[in-house]
């Protein structure tokens, strides 16, 4: 826990994910063991909601895939986080067409992501934003957690990365 506090390194397989308050895009809070425990889900970070590659490449393979990656990985649910309002996450999940794919978690401060060691400074973006990353989580524990080398890319945080 101490050197997630530190942001020195991202979380690895076999953690826990610690507790942290997000929001869905009702905007009602949630915490973290709540929406993770008790089951297996897929949880992928992007930078920004309505940003060209999380638009066109991230959350399309995701929502184009919900159903292959629950099957295949034996997961209940998907997540998607960003650092940005419920509202821009609801409007977002709603042009990608989400609802019942993935459901759009919004971090707005970053505060989850930074626990999980997991952000970028993009000035471009206004700040502190969640790098790229997918990870398989069973009741709160990573079982796997990939994370693009430089935060951004899209290689092995896509949907189709889980699938191989």
């Amino acid at each position: 826990m101490f050197r997630r506090a530190l942001q020195l390194f991202a979380i690895t397989n076999g953690e826990r994910v610690p507790t942290a308050t997000v929001y869905t895009t009702t905007a009602a809070p949630k915490v973290t063991t709540e929406l993770f425990g008790g089951r297996k889900v897929i949880l992928f970070g992007v930078p920004g909601a309505f940003t060209p590659g999380c638009s066109k490449t991230h959350l399309p393979g995701y929502v184009q895939d919900a159903d292959k990656l629950k099957a295949k990985l034996g997961v209940s649910e998907i997540f998607c986080v960003s650092v940005n309002d419920p509202f821009v996450m609801a409007a977002w999940g709603e042009q990608q067409k989400a609802e019942g794919k993935v459901t759009m978690i919004s971090d707005p401060q970053a505060a989850f992501v930074s626990s999980l060691g997991l952000t970028l400074d993009l000035a471009v973006l206004g700040g502190k934003r969640s790098s790229r990353f997918a990870m398989i989580l069973n009741d709160g524990v990573v079982e796997k957690v990939s994370v693009e080398p430089d935060g951004k890319g899209l290689t092995c945080s896509l949907a189709a990365s889980l699938l191989q």
